[in-house]
């Protein structure tokens, strides 16, 4: 709704713009004197004398206006520039930009369009003009010169970038317009006066700058400014995308990134243009959190400071402190710094970049809309500074009456009240970039351990580490002198080895404090090693200490995670990551993780950027494990979830293969099958897979394609494929080791299985211990049909009645078996899971169960897991409630300690206590009771 001027609407100023308005013509006159009209006109007079010049150089655009009735903002066509009106281009654009603009004006006056759909619309108009002046220009051109095609003959087009607020669809109501010239291949025009493409297209971009820039009798229409492309006024007009890239990936600065961020392709070949950003992409969003990104914007803001200062332009809202460019840097930034992890936050606008931020928990919610309403403020407040003249200004007026129609278009009762306001607004965001900026990651080490590293490794007291805390300070300072004398760390420039003197001296405080502070410290200065050569990494421990105690109290606790993150420095992302500490991903968000990798036709990459999720999550689970935010059965769970999804995108990747080498095998399915810990939902940290393979086909079918296979065949090679790509190894390491030894037969059986021969092999031919391990198996990946089969198969199986006591008598003589060969328990230390009482103990009891009574008691043949199993055997009364309790109970604790040893890297071997002794009595109390002495007396 329009907002009712506090500043007189019948001032002389206004009456004078009215009178005019009036007096230029007859129609104008007669709409004045229409009620509500001289009001609406008066507000917009008040605020802008462009305005009322347009109106006054158009007089049909009043009429035009209010015939609009202050309806819903809709594009103005762009008037055509034909060959036959070459002189009047210039005219034209001028005209149409100014009625446009106008009409921006008095939409935003009169409250018709929000600061968004003024910003929207003046980034339309300059789009238009631009697309309209290419259009014309390209046609003279090709006129004169031909086309330019490549050495395939293809025609390639100009190439205008946006950058700026013009590339972030922002733009404000009288800027400039910073655009890039650019085109995809080099070659040469095809007409009478043929140019090469670097010179037909600089030509082309020089005339469309001058159409658009150039000052005339109706003005200007756009002012441009080419001086964001490589080299800036000292590089060529026109670059071919390969000549560009090469210059990102070899000269590109951190003002660079920040200014591509937001690059859009405006005019010319816009397809082409969105193919280069995609190429653009990893200059301006790395792969990991980069906290490098703040040094450059470091940089920015202390040019600007010094602009700002020499220049007395502290009243610049643009520039000034808490001003729009600090909140735009403050959003680039954190989006630079994530972006590369999270594509939801590499959105070229401000206000839903902000949202995603906030979203994603790296700005608080109070924050976010502190910022979002400062910016919608500042940004409101420039255009109606631009607008009164339709000048390129950010600072605020000196002139008295200015300020008071400034104030009174906005709605304030006088200058003061509006300055109060926009002083609020600054405040606030210069504190949120200044916390931005502050050097909250370079605490001060203490005074002596700074000093000690800094004089190695020639020089140095040991003494110092031993007054910190370090025991074994001679070991400690044979350690640190290896790591100073080392290659990587001589290597190192100025900034990085200014960054690793701020480093390590914490690190080494962090790991005194440690548990074994020794061990610590070695781990630490393994990960160092590995991360010397990625100065992020390095800028992320500085810039965080959050990151830094984290790093000290991770690999103090768990040697896994720290051999994790000394060998994929990409997971040290996962200590700053919000969601870490929030609640954890269920089993479609771990599937769809998965699902989401898309690596195109390069398989490899593919299983590379499969294996950096598949660490992170497991990485992300270790933590809430090693934490207490969640317990064993949970972690164990989820890891097993995230198998799931790991072999769901293999099994695609492999189907993509075989099919592309022997087409496909018609009305064909195939299954892949979870046995042990996988089908049990109890995966562990670093555990290998169980895997069954199964597929459905006609007795003599073949694949279609150029070199076909019958089915076997094809299906084995499948199968073969899916083991090779989980245990392939990559630059981020392989996936899951794979264990195919309980399908049918065993070793001796073949490697994928017909559901009809499994079928068979399960009916008549199987062991009682491959009737256990069906209890736990479960169908993972594949086709759905196949898999309801093999379900099916399974139950069938599981329901047979069975004589109670010949299954107790071969369950306890294959544990007896197995653990006369498996179990390394001693006098000290007891195997979690070969044991007495242990783990493999309660599956086996557990199995027992099942396979003596699941004929009569159904829902003893849905659960794989160990905590379902209990609860169905309870519910169906062949557990006594006390007896599930203390099952569940001792699950849980073994489960425990067994995933704290893999955390640890340790044998999965620990010392006697009450608690595991209680453990291992409720198993075996349960098992003896049911018939089931493990036990060899």
């Amino acid at each position: 709704m329009a907002l009712l001027s506090p500043y007189p609407a019948s001032t002389p100023l206004v009456e004078r713009a009215l009178a005019r308005l009036g007096d230029s013509n007859p129609d104008n006159a007669r709409l004045l004197a229409t009620p509500g009209v001289r009001e609406r006109v008066a507000q917009v007079a008040l605020a802008s004398e462009f305005a009322i010049e347009t109106l006054l150089r158009q007089p049909p655009l009043l009429a035009r206006l209010l015939g609009e009735d202050g309806g819903r903002f809709a594009t103005w066509p762009v008037p055509s520039l034909s060959i036959e009106q070459r002189t009047e281009w210039a005219a034209i654009l001028r005209r149409h930009r100014a009625a446009v603009s106008t009409r921006l004006v008095w939409r935003d006056v009169l409250g018709l369009d929000d600061v968004a759909a003024t910003l929207q619309g003046t980034t339309q108009l300059a789009d238009d003009c631009l697309q309209a002046a290419l259009g014309a220009l390209e046609a003279d051109f090709a006129s004169r010169h031909g086309v330019v095609r490549d050495a395939d003959g293809c025609m390639q087009r100009l190439v205008v970038f946006g950058l700026g607020k013009l590339g972030g669809g922002e733009l404000n109501f009288s800027s400039d317009v910073d655009l890039v010239y650019a085109y995809e291949h080099d070659g040469e025009s095809d007409g009478p006066r043929p140019l090469p493409a670097e010179q037909y297209f600089a030509r082309l971009g020089q005339q469309l700058a001058k159409l658009l820039d150039e000052v005339t009798a109706d003005g200007f229409c756009h002012r441009v400014d080419l001086r964001l492309r490589p080299y800036g006024n000292a590089g060529r007009v026109a670059w071919s995308f390969a000549a560009m890239e090469q210059y990102f990936q070899r000269e590109g600065r951190d003002w660079e990134r920040y200014a591509w961020q937001k690059a859009r392709p405006v005019a010319g070949d816009l397809a082409a243009g969105e193919r280069f950003l995609e190429t653009l992409r990893p200059f301006v969003y790395r792969r990991y959190l980069d906290y490098g990104a703040l040094d450059g914007l470091r940089a920015m803001k202390a040019a600007i400071a010094a602009e700002v200062a020499r220049k007395e332009l502290a009243d610049d809202i643009k520039r000034g402190p808490g001003g729009i460019r600090e909140i735009e840097f403050l959003v680039q930034a954190l989006q630079l710094i994530r972006g590369g992890r999270e594509p939801e936050l590499r959105g070229r606008q401000l206000h839903p970049a902000l949202e995603a931020l906030v979203a994603a928990h790296q700005v608080t919610p109070q924050a976010g809309q502190a910022l979002a309403r400062a910016h919608r403020f500042l940004r409101r407040l420039e255009n109606r500074l631009q607008m009164l003249r339709d000048a390129q200004t950010h600072a605020l007026p000196t002139d008295g009456d200015d300020r008071a129609r400034i104030a009174a278009g906005l709605g304030y009762a006088d200058w003061d009240a509006l300055r109060a306001e926009l002083d609020g607004h600054r405040q606030r965001v210069s504190g949120e970039f200044a916390a931005l900026l502050s050097t909250r990651g370079r605490r001060t080490a203490p005074d002596a351990l700074a000093t000690y590293w800094q004089l190695l490794p020639d020089a140095g007291d040991a003494g110092t580490l031993a007054a910190a805390g370090f025991v074994e300070a001679g070991n400690a300072d044979a350690m640190l002198r290896d790591f100073a004398r080392s290659p990587g760390v001589r290597a190192l420039a100025t900034g990085a080895r200014q960054r690793l003197d701020r480093v390590l001296p914490a690190l080494l405080q962090g790991a005194v404090t440690a548990t074994q502070p020794m061990l610590a410290l070695r781990r630490l200065l393994d990960l160092l090693h590995n991360v010397l050569r990625r100065s992020a990494y390095l800028a992320l421990l500085d810039e965080q200490p959050a990151a830094l105690a984290r790093l000290v109290e991770v690999v103090g606790r768990s040697a896994l995670l720290a051999e994790r993150l000394a060998t994929h420095p990409l997971l040290l992302d996962e200590l700053l990551d919000a969601r870490v500490t929030g609640p954890l991903p269920g089993r479609e968000a771990l599937m769809e993780a998965c699902s989401a990798i898309d690596g195109g036709d390069d398989t490899e990459a593919t299983l590379q950027a499969l294996n950096e999720v598949r660490q992170a999550l497991s990485f992300r689970i270790a933590l809430a494990q090693r934490d207490g935010r969640q317990g064993a059965v949970d972690s164990a769970r989820q890891l097993a979830w995230l198998a799931d999804g790991v072999v769901a995108r293999v099994l695609q990747l492999a189907r993509q293969e075989v099919r592309a080498a022997h087409g496909d095998v018609p009305a064909a399915q195939f299954a892949v099958v979870g046995y042990g810990s996988l089908g049990g939902e109890e995966l562990g940290f670093g555990s290998d897979l169980d895997l069954v393979f199964l597929y459905d086909a006609a007795p003599e079918a073949q694949s279609d394609g150029p070199r076909p296979l019958d089915a076997v065949r094809w299906f084995a090679r499948l199968a073969q494929k899916v083991v090779a790509l989980l245990g392939a190894v990559t630059a981020a390491g392989r996936l899951f080791d794979v264990d195919v030894r309980l399908r049918p037969d065993g070793a001796k059986g073949l490697l994928v299985s017909s559901l009809a021969s499994y079928t068979d092999y399960q009916r008549a031919r199987a062991w009682t211990w491959e009737h256990q391990a069906l209890v736990r198996a479960r169908g993972v990946a594949g086709d759905a049909g196949l898999l309801a089969r093999f379900e099916a198969v399974r139950m069938e199986t599981l329901a047979r009645p069975r004589d109670v006591a010949k299954v107790a008598e071969e369950v306890v003589a294959m544990r007896r078996r197995m653990r006369a060969e498996l179990d390394r328990s001693d006098a000290a230390q007891f195997d979690l899971k070969q044991g007495e009482g242990g783990l493999v103990d309660l599956e086996f009891l557990l199995q027992a169960l099942v396979l003596a009574h699941a004929h009569a008691c159904k829902p003893l043949r849905t659960p794989r897991d160990t905590p379902g199993l209990i609860m169905a055997a309870q519910a169906c009364g062949r557990l006594e409630a006390d007896e599930a309790c203390r099952l569940q109970a001792a699950h849980t604790a073994l489960l425990g300690l067994g995933l704290e040893c893999t955390l640890d890297r340790r044998p999965r071997r620990v010392p006697f206590t009450d608690a595991l002794d209680a453990a291992r009595a409720a198993v075996r109390d349960v098992a003896r009771t049911h018939g089931l002495a493990f036990d060899a007396d």
